[in-house]
């Protein structure tokens, strides 16, 4: 493979060629849940897209350091809290255990070390002491620290906003703000709020503080990439840099940014009554790997439009290359290797052009499937060895044991059921009882079960 990865960055507002500050290692810290519900797919759909990511730098050399932190204090997670009646920290760990569960079941990976915001107190402390030192932030006596904006050498560049068109940030009593665009790095204690203890009274973080802190914890004071959906670049990460930037650290390198799941043209939210929830998806028996194939299938920049029809229709798609892998094992004797196609590689290596990239798997199984019918066992050995190399990088192989485990049992039923239906089939047209046959058959199409007729015997794949 010779092409280089080339990545969008949108800071730069353009794709150029991914450098890492240490060569052969990768940084990503990515935005990870405020557990204060369960996860619809507009929040998995970044866990995807930047396991793909992360998938891809590891398939080709990196060792990849992957921080995916959890948001466990929150103003949202308080007032859930007093909806639900639970302590606080109940509530987060409930809903990130749901999120937890929601990446397992769609094989994302588990990142490499995954930090709690309330872990990380005192890193947080330390970042606010360095911050009022150097005179970029001040605490006002009330038990709050804010970061003065106006002292920033640079701010909004992110975003690419003026500081003058902004409205005033609504994270404390502007009473003691120095201006009214300041945002809080700490917020003072109410009555019955969870505190800790700091130099300038008790309160809880600001939720950009906790970011910057883990960030620099976990990757110090530069890293390579740094990841999130497209509603975080303003204020989060806007803010991130400028608390990061204003105690000296270099911070992210690259940004980049994956676009939002939308319903009916509006971006998801439980706002809006539209989530999905993950695990009422699964329940109406998509599998998870159906799941994941559909969110990564999009442009990770790119708007995915959700609906169950363009769910089951990319569902459709993908039960054919499992079909061909099937078709595959039974023509060459064997399960195929992991590889992938110099196409695939250089669809990857241009901004991870998933679209590109399928386009090339779908190639590789067209080949294939003319080598099956045409007896070539070494050509059809080499295309599901790029196909399933492929899937692995997309997180979507079927031997993988994140699927291969989860619902062996029922697919071997299934299976059985099946064949059953099969050799009744079989031995209907041995003793030239068509009509049974037939209707055998039809029942079988019914069910979404595809039969084909070979000089090998009957297979069937569901449709």
């Amino acid at each position: 493979m010779t092409s280089e990865l080339h990545l969008y960055d949108t800071a730069a507002r353009a794709v150029d060629r991914f450098v890492p500050i240490t060569p052969g290692k990768v940084g990503i810290y990515l935005c990870g849940a405020t557990v204060q519900a369960p996860p619809h797919i507009g929040h998995i759909r970044s866990g995807v897209n930047f396991d793909i990511l992360r998938r891809w730098l590891t398939a080709t050399g990196y060792e990849v350091t992957f921080i995916r932190n959890v948001t466990d204090i929150d103003d949202k997670i308080l007032h859930k809290a007093v909806h639900e009646k639970t302590p606080w920290w109940a509530v987060a760990m409930k809903y990130e255990r749901a999120f937890t569960s929601a990446y397992s079941s769609l094989n994302v990976l588990p990142p490499t070390y995954e930090p709690r915001a309330t872990g990380h107190i005192t890193q947080m402390v330390s970042l606010m002491e360095t911050l009022i030192a150097n005179g970029s932030a001040y605490a006002p006596g009330n038990g709050d620290v804010y970061l003065e904006v106006r002292k920033l050498k640079r701010y909004l560049t992110l975003s690419n906003q003026k500081l003058d068109d902004l409205q005033p940030a609504e994270d404390a009593d502007m009473t003691y703000k120095k201006d009214p665009r300041d945002f809080a790095l700490w917020k003072a204690a109410k009555p019955g709020d969870p505190s800790w203890p700091t130099p300038w009274g008790a309160g809880r973080p600001g939720w950009h503080l906790e970011c910057s802190a883990m960030a620099f914890a976990y990757l110090g004071e530069s890293f390579d990439i740094h990841g999130g959906g497209l509603d975080l670049i303003f204020p989060h990460h806007e803010n991130e840099i400028a608390q990061s930037e204003a105690a000296g650290y270099g911070f992210a390198k690259r940004w980049m940014h994956n676009a939002w799941v939308t319903t009916s043209g509006e971006k998801m939210s439980k706002s809006l009554g539209n989530s999905l929830q993950i695990h009422e998806i699964l329940k109406k028996g998509v599998r998870g790997i159906e799941l994941r194939w559909y969110l990564g299938s999009a442009h990770y920049r790119s708007m995915l439009e959700f609906s169950f029809e363009s769910l089951e229709e990319s569902s459709v798609n993908f039960r054919r290359i499992e079909a061909f892998l099937k078709r595959a094992a039974e023509a060459t004797g064997k399960h195929a290797e992991l590889k992938f196609s110099q196409a695939f590689a250089d669809a990857m290596n241009d901004d991870l052009a998933v679209p590109a990239a399928l386009a090339s798997i779908s190639e590789a199984v067209r080949l294939g499937n003319t080598a099956i019918t045409e007896g070539d066992s070494k050509a059809v050995a080499t295309y599901a060895s790029e196909v399933r190399g492929a899937l692995s990088i997309l997180g979507c192989d079927p031997s993988d044991e994140a699927f291969a485990s989860a619902g062996s049992a029922s697919n071997e039923a299934l299976d059985g059921l099946i064949q059953l239906a099969l050799d009744q089939r079989n031995a209907a047209r041995a003793r030239k009882d068509f009509a049974a046959a037939d209707a055998i058959r039809d029942q079988i199409l019914h069910l979404g079960i595809l039969i084909e007729d070979t000089p090998q015997g009957t297979r069937w794949s569901i449709q």
